[in-house]
C-alpha cells in the first residue's frame, strides 16, 4: 500500500500527537476513546511515529480531547441545529464522534492541513473544510452565515501562537460572535518553559512548540471583548467515568495522591467562556 506522505509546517506537525494517542486508546481493552478512523490514518501515513511511542503524552491528549467532547456535547445538548467550528481541526474526528444529525460543523485549518485532511475526509451538506488561519477574518463570513448559535473549539491551536496573536485572534472571534461559546486550553509560563523535558514535545523542534503563557484564564475577561469564563478544568476535574478508562497509575494519583500531580497539572487548563452580547 502506497503510504500518505506528512508536508506539515512545525507548528501544523503536532496534530500527529493526538491522532496518535486516539489511534492507541482505541487498541487497548478499556481506552479512552473508540476511533477507528484515527487507526486507519495512522496505519495510513508515511510518518516515523516510534518517537512517541512510550509518552504519556498520548493520554493527556486523549483525555483532553474527551473533555472537550463532553463540552460539545453539553453546547449540542442546548443548540442541536447550532454551529459548530474546530479551529486547527488537525486530523480530529469530532463530526465523525459526536454528529447529531443536525448542528452544522466548519473544520478550519492551514492550506497544508487541509491539503493532508482531505485525504481523509470529505465535505459534506453540513460539515465543511475551510482553509484558512484563524488570524484571518475572511472566512467568518461563511460561518456567519449559518445564523448562530455557534461554539469554537481550540483544541491545543491558540496556545502555539505567541500572546498578542491569541489576543487578536480570540479577541476578533469574540466580536463577530456575540453570543457564542469558546472553549480554548491555556498554558502557564511554567509549562511553556518546560517543554523541553516534555515526553512528546522534546521530540520536536523548537518552532513547534507552543508559545502564549496564560497563568490564569480570567485573564481573559480583562480584555475588552464581553469573555466570561464559565468553567475552567485540569485533567484532576475531569468526570469519573473517564477517569475509570484512566490508566492505573493516574486513577491511583487522582484519588489517594492528588497533591503530588496537581502542581504539574494545574498550569494546563481547559477553559468555556461564553461570549457576552
Amino acid at each position: 500500500m502506497t503510504k500518505v506522505a506528512v508536508e506539515l509546517g512545525p507548528v501544523q506537525e503536532t496534530l500527529l500527537i493526538p491522532l496518535l494517542g486516539r489511534a492507541v486508546e482505541t487498541q487497548k481493552r478499556n481506552g479512552l476513546i473508540q476511533d477507528e478512523k484515527a487507526v486507519k490514518i495512522v496505519e495510513s501515513l508515511d510518518y516515523d511515529f516510534s518517537k512517541w511511542e512510550n509518552s504519556k503524552a498520548l493520554t493527556g491528549a486523549t483525555l483532553r480531547t474527551r473533555m472537550f467532547d463532553q463540552d460539545v456535547q453539553a453546547f449540542l445538548s442546548k443548540n442541536p441545529t447550532g454551529t459548530i467550528v474546530e479551529i486547527g481541526c488537525g486530523l480530529n474526528t469530532r463530526f465523525e464522534r459526536l454528529d447529531n444529525g443536525q448542528a452544522y460543523w466548519f473544520d478550519l485549518d492551514l492550506p497544508d492541513t487541509l491539503a493532508l485532511r482531505r485525504q481523509f475526509f470529505q465535505d459534506q451538506p453540513r460539515r465543511t473544510m475551510i482553509a484558512a488561519s484563524v488570524l484571518e477574518t475572511d472566512w467568518m463570513e461563511t460561518v456567519a452565515a449559518t445564523g448562530g448559535p455557534w461554539c469554537f473549539i481550540s483544541e491545543a491551536v491558540i496556545i502555539y501562537l505567541d500572546a498578542v496573536q491569541a489576543k487578536q485572534a480570540i479577541t476578533q472571534i469574540a466580536k463577530r460572535f456575540p453570543g457564542a461559546w469558546l472553549l480554548t486550553d491555556t498554558t502557564a509560563q511554567a509549562m511553556v518553559d518546560s517543554q523541553s523535558t516534555h515526553d512528546a514535545m522534546r521530540y520536536l523542534p523548537q518552532e513547534s512548540w507552543f508559545r502564549w503563557a496564560c497563568n490564569d484564564p480570567h485573564e481573559l475577561e480583562t480584555w475588552g471583548a464581553n469573555l466570561r469564563l464559565v468553567q475552567s478544568r485540569t485533567f484532576l476535574d475531569a468526570d469519573p467515568d473517564l477517569m475509570k478508562q484512566a490508566p492505573r497509575q493516574i486513577r491511583f494519583l487522582a484519588r489517594w495522591a492528588p497533591w503530588l500531580i496537581r502542581g504539574k497539572l494545574k498550569g494546563y487548563r481547559l477553559n468555556q467562556f461564553l461570549i457576552e452580547p
